[in-house]
């Protein structure tokens, strides 16, 4: 498994919300390339990054600060937030980023996710983002009537290359991941899954490789970001734990 550690970006700025919430923002470091840096200097063969700003706007907003973590680093780059159409997929591509991940739009034009998918194979990730099972959207401001499953049933055999999905009511709390949720949508689809929201130590991720274990789909990793900012995941730990075969 990977461990992709989190930046989110509101105002050029590496923060952590509350339960999605923009309001409860906590600033953990105002230089993003920095930030990117230490992740790969610990270890870290991925980042994920999120523009929360661009997801409330529909268009990408903090563009300046991801160019900088794209300069920053040798290591790949996933990115979401804001991003709403195919010529926007195709800049960030351009621009070096190695995995689109794209929420919103999945539920209001899944074609759009499909037709991307197979204009840029292995490039195409979809969020989904879920409030008590069903999708939210729109940054985490609408709660839409389809569950996680029956959206990522729409991508099946698309070509999208894995699955991001976050359980809101966790993200940014430390209270643990939704392991059996995260299970539950593997187990329904063949895309592989990225667990993401409320990892706050070793034990969640233990029990999230436990659980795979026992799990017909596939787990690609997880997303950790207060608990790295913490310090209570030590990053070092968590890519040993998560890279051990047993």
């Amino acid at each position: 498994m990977i461990l992709f550690p989190a930046i989110d970006l509101k105002d050029g700025n590496c923060v952590r919300l509350y339960k999605g919430e923009m309001d409860r923002a906590t600033i953990f470091n105002d230089d993003p390339g920095d930030q990117a840096r230490q992740f790969e200097k610990a270890g870290c063969e991925w980042i994920h990054i999120v523009d929360l700003n661009g997801a409330f706007a529909g268009k990408p907003v903090n563009a300046s600060a991801v160019g900088n973590i794209l300069q920053s680093v040798t290591i790949p780059v996933q990115l979401g937030g804001g991003i709403r159409d195919l010529e926007t997929i195709q800049t960030w591509i351009e621009k070096g980023v190695a995995r689109v991940i794209l929420g919103t739009v999945a539920l209001r034009d899944p074609e759009l996710v499909i037709t991307a998918a197979k204009k840029f194979p292995g490039k195409i990730a979809v969020g989904i983002d879920a409030r008590n099972g069903m999708v939210a959207v729109e940054g985490w401001a609408e709660t839409s009537d389809m569950s996680a499953v029956d959206l990522g049933r729409k991508f099946e055999d698309a070509g999208v290359c894995s699955i991001i999905y976050t359980d809101i009511d966790r993200d940014g709390t430390m209270q643990g991941l939704n392991v059996q949720s995260t299970i539950d949508l593997a187990n329904a689809l063949t895309i592989p899954v990225i667990a993401s929201g409320g990892v706050a130590s070793l034990k969640d991720l233990s029990g999230l490789k436990e659980a795979d274990k026992k799990a017909t789909g596939t787990i690609e990793g997880a997303i950790s970001g207060r608990a790295l900012y913490d310090g209570s995941l030590d990053i070092r730990e968590a890519i040993s734990l998560l890279k051990r075969k047993s």
